[in-house]
């Protein structure tokens, strides 16, 4: 065959450096001698090589890691079902509640209004006569009380004045007792037949006159005694005086210039309102002669300020507003009360004795109306509606639906329905951190609960229920744990479900 042939020069063509160093050009070779190159052959060694570690890493990964976080959470779950079936019967998990007990006691009526205190009087004392004011016998802010001197009018022009009204009454006075005089002699001479009727009743009628004069001298008299006894100013109640209104030196008016104002701050008074609907209610009461006590409030209707007691009841309704006045009297020695604060006021109307009582929190409102969760047995709640009667803050009377005695959820309310399992916590005012405390006993295999939990549920911690917030913490308690243990701890989970 020629050497050129193109059959021969393509074999060769096809595999090149796979001649023999014998062979020849255009030689076609065994089939046995096609082999790959030797650097194709390294690197698909090399990616068999790599797929193997990479295999043998996500087994040992799952062997190891993946597949005990599994089982551990299935039997937890399986745990957390067997028992929250056992005792609740639904197959869920039984939730922390807080619960308390029904118990009889007394509740106050309390009527509750906003109020203003105001003062029994209040005084702005101005001079009745008009003067310079010489002295000034109050200190600002000073307790004074009735008839205390407090300024002083310049006296001296109504003095001069009264001498002269005193020197007209003298001179007048002895014109009277003249005409008396000449009168008498007038009679006899009357009576003689010596002198007229007529001049018998005109020297009457002079003597009349004559004291009507010295009458009007008199009351000038005594109207300038007064005015000097006006000059000096006195407190007309007992109370505080506030700030002085003017200054010593002044000319005051009469009627017209303020000196001071006095408050009577002992006792002291707070004007409130109520509803019109309520009078009738506190009617009753005054008519009984009851004593009804009245409290203030701050405006934050948290502190108490002062206890009183109810005076009086306005006469009349306020058609603008609906409410009536009523005002109550404070001693207020300790002057907690102060003039035109504002007040919370309630008044209590009267006390119903030996009621069911239940917590406040735990009243709740629904599809069903007002109802409670009642608790039956330790581990179950049942909803039931109730009747409410008066109220008291944190506790609230409950006239039908439950019987002293029964226990109701106060706290954990919130994802409870009729029939559901619960585990009662150590202390009800404080379920919602109780779930806490429980998980780190169920990670450490002890009880969950403490002296308020079910005696079943202390008897078997495996039979605990574990809330949500207790798997991230068994997985990785068992995560971390040799794998000894973990075997250990999967053989006797099942044990101890039983």
């Amino acid at each position: 065959m020629n050497e050129t042939s193109p059959i021969r020069t393509e074999t060769a063509r096809e595999y090149p450096g796979t001649l023999r160093d014998d062979a020849r050009p255009g030689d076609v070779l065994p089939r046995e001698s096609r082999t790959a190159p030797p650097a194709r052959r390294s690197r698909a060694g090399l990616w068999f090589v790599l797929l193997l570690i990479l295999a043998g890493g996500g087994y040992a990964g799952y062997r190891f890691y993946l597949a005990p976080k599994m089982e551990t959470q299935v039997a937890a779950t399986s745990e957390r079902g067997k028992g929250a079936g056992g005792r609740g019967g639904h197959g869920e998990p039984a939730q922390a509640v807080g619960i308390a007990t029904v118990a009889a006691g007394d509740v106050p009526i309390v009527l509750a209004g906003l109020g203003t205190v105001t003062p029994l009087a209040t005084v702005t004392v101005r001079s009745q006569i008009s003067g310079y004011l010489t002295e000034i016998g109050f200190r600002e802010g000073q307790t004074v009380k009735k008839g205390d001197f407090l300024a002083q009018i310049d006296s001296r022009p109504y003095e001069a004045q009264l001498a002269q009204y005193q020197g007209q009454l003298m001179r007048d006075q002895a014109l009277l007792q003249n005409s008396k005089l000449d009168l008498a002699r007038f009679q006899r001479l009357s009576q003689q037949d010596s002198i007229s009727k007529q001049n018998v009743d005109t020297q009457g009628a002079l003597v009349k006159q004559n004291e009507g004069t010295v009458a009007a001298d008199q009351a000038l008299v005594d109207q300038q005694k007064l005015n000097i006894t006006y000059t000096r100013i006195v407190s007309p109640v007992e109370g505080r005086v506030g700030l002085r209104q003017i200054d010593q030196g002044n000319y005051i008016t009469a009627a017209s210039t303020s000196i001071v104002v006095v408050t009577q701050l002992h006792p002291i008074s707070v004007v409130f309102t109520l509803p019109e609907d309520d009078v009738a209610r506190v009617m009753r009461r005054v008519r009984s002669g009851a004593k009804l006590i009245v409290t203030a409030y701050d405006r934050g209707d948290t502190n108490v300020i002062a206890t009183g007691v109810l005076d009086t009841v306005d006469n009349q309704i306020d058609t603008t507003t609906g409410t009536v006045k009523l005002r109550a009297i404070f001693e207020n020695q300790d002057d907690a009360l102060f003039p035109n604060q504002f007040v919370n006021a309630k008044l209590v109307v009267d006390t119903v004795r030996d009621a069911p009582i239940v917590p406040t929190a735990a009243i709740l409102r629904g599809t069903p109306g007002t109802y409670v969760y009642l608790l039956q047995g330790d581990d179950k709640v049942v909803v039931r509606p109730i009747k409410l009667g008066e109220a008291d803050g944190p506790r609230t009377v409950v006239t039908e639906g439950l019987n002293i005695g029964d226990r109701v959820v106060v706290d954990g309310t919130d994802r409870l329905r009729d029939g559901a399992p619960v585990r009662i916590t150590e202390e009800a005012g404080k379920a919602r951190s109780a779930p806490h405390r429980d998980h780190a006993a169920d990670a450490q295999g002890k009880p969950a609960g403490g002296r308020g939990a079910p005696a079943e549920a202390q008897s078997t911690p495996a039979a605990a229920p574990v809330t949500e917030g207790a798997k991230p913490d068994a997985a990785k308690a068992d995560a971390v744990a040799p794998e000894s243990q973990k075997r250990e701890r999967r053989r006797q989970r099942p044990a101890e479900a039983q």
